[in-house]
Formats: structure tokens, C-alpha cells, sequence
């Protein structure tokens, strides 16, 4: 774990997937407290769009274009979300799972301008098996990969190719800040991990989730003994 080399034990990331417009609104917050977030993106979605219905509401879903991909996530982490979204544990054929990795892998890393070394699961539900990550290990240039698993503690973890995060981002707020509290006041002998996942275009759910989420960032920000970095920055 490279935050180590900082003499810091503890450290937060943040992981959001799908490559969308809130994403812009989303790391300008970051940004504002310099935090760091990945971006899991599906390459040959990118410019494609629709609308999410939910109870007396419409929330955007816009992908961004390929073009922009540099200077929208400046500063932060790429990374693959395969090519289309699909369930990988459905997919029968060995080849496919590898080609729907690898190719998004290759193709965002011509976009993003570096090498794409890390990816998060698409779909909710069971999202990922052993047979997934070990083809992914074994044939693809991925170095850790996040499920949707939440685990609700700090502890590192062995398997960086079914990493599994602590919080959904919006699963309580007051939850989520009792748990940014008892991070900033923990004393650590050995590393711990403080990892948020999410979608940005969940923020438009509510009118306060956006300000809640601010709340959030300014109160885990800031702090010297706490090393802020993406997610590769801190599991590699």
C-alpha cells in the first residue's frame, strides 16, 4: 500500500462509477477540500444518455465524451467499469469477460493518457465470483478491482481483486458522518482504509443529499494524520 510511504496510517478514497455529467459537479466538491477520488467508466458507453425514473422525479444520466475524459478527471484515477455494463458472473465465455475488461482497460488508457490499472464490478447483486477474478488477474493488465460488498470497518484487505469498499455513499448520511467521526479519532498502530462508493447521478436523488455530501467532505478533510489519495494511490 503506497500511502504507507507517507508515514500515515490511515487513508480515505472515494469510487464512482459510470463516467457521468454529476461527475463534473462531484469533483469540483473534491476538489474545493482536496480529496481524490477513481472514476470507473465504460468506454463505448461514453456520449450515450437516458433518464431515470423514479418516484415524482427524473434524474439525468448523461455520459461524458470520450473527449473530455482528460481534463474532466485531471487529478484524479481512471478506471475500467468494462465495455457495456454487463454482469460479468452471466457471462459464460472466458473470452468475453476478458475482452469486456481488457479492451475498456486499453481503450480509456489511450483516453485518460496513462495506464488504467484499476476497475470496479458493473451491476448490483452479485457482481463478481472467484472465476471473474481470476480470469481478470490472469489475462488483463487490472491490479485491484471493487465489488459493491460494503463492510462497514476500516481493515485492509488481501484480495485486491475482489476489494471490497466500507460504505455506499448514500446508504444513511448520519450513519456515514458517525463513521467519518470515529476515523478521525482513531489511533492506528497499522493501516487502515476509509472507502466510499457511489454513483454522482444518485446525489440528485434528494435536494439535500448534494449538501450532505459537502457536510461529509469537509469534516474527513483536512486532517494531517489521514492520507487522501485515489483508489490506486491507495491499495497499490
Amino acid at each position: 500500500m503506497r500511502f504507507r510511504d507517507s508515514g500515515k496510517m490511515k487513508a480515505v478514497t472515494f469510487s464512482y462509477d459510470d463516467g457521468i455529467s454529476q461527475d463534473i459537479r462531484l469533483i469540483e466538491l473534491f476538489n474545493r477540500y482536496e480529496l481524490k477520488s477513481t472514476f470507473n467508466i465504460n468506454s463505448e458507453l461514453l456520449g450515450t444518455g437516458r433518464i431515470i425514473f423514479r418516484p415524482d422525479m427524473r434524474v439525468a444520466h448523461y455520459k461524458v465524451f470520450p473527449q473530455d475524459i482528460r481534463l474532466i478527471y485531471e487529478n484524479h484515477e481512471v478506471a475500467a467499469h468494462t465495455l457495456t455494463h454487463p454482469n460479468l458472473t452471466q457471462i459464460e465465455d472466458d473470452a468475453e469477460v476478458i475482452r469486456q475488461v481488457e479492451e475498456d482497460r486499453l481503450k480509456l488508457s489511450e483516453l485518460a493518457g496513462y495506464e488504467v490499472v484499476g476497475m470496479a464490478y458493473p451491476c448490483g447483486g452479485t457482481n463478481n465470483d472467484d472465476r471473474v477474478a481470476k480470469l481478470i488477474r490472469e489475462n488483463t493488465g487490472i491490479k485491484y478491482a471493487r465489488t459493491i460488498t460494503c463492510t462497514h470497518d476500516f481493515e485492509p484487505q488481501e484480495n485486491l481483486y475482489r476489494f471490497n469498499p466500507t460504505v455506499y455513499h448514500i446508504e444513511d448520511f448520519d450513519a456515514l458522518m458517525k463513521m467519518g467521526e470515529k476515523f478521525i479519532e482513531m489511533q492506528c498502530d497499522r493501516p487502515q482504509i476509509f472507502y466510499i462508493w457511489g454513483h454522482s447521478y444518485e446525489m440528485d436523488y434528494k435536494q439535500d443529499y448534494w449538501v450532505r455530501m459537502e457536510e461529509f467532505c469537509r469534516l474527513i478533510s483536512g486532517r494531517e494524520d489521514i492520507f487522501y489519495g485515489t483508489n490506486k494511490e491507495v491499495l497499490l
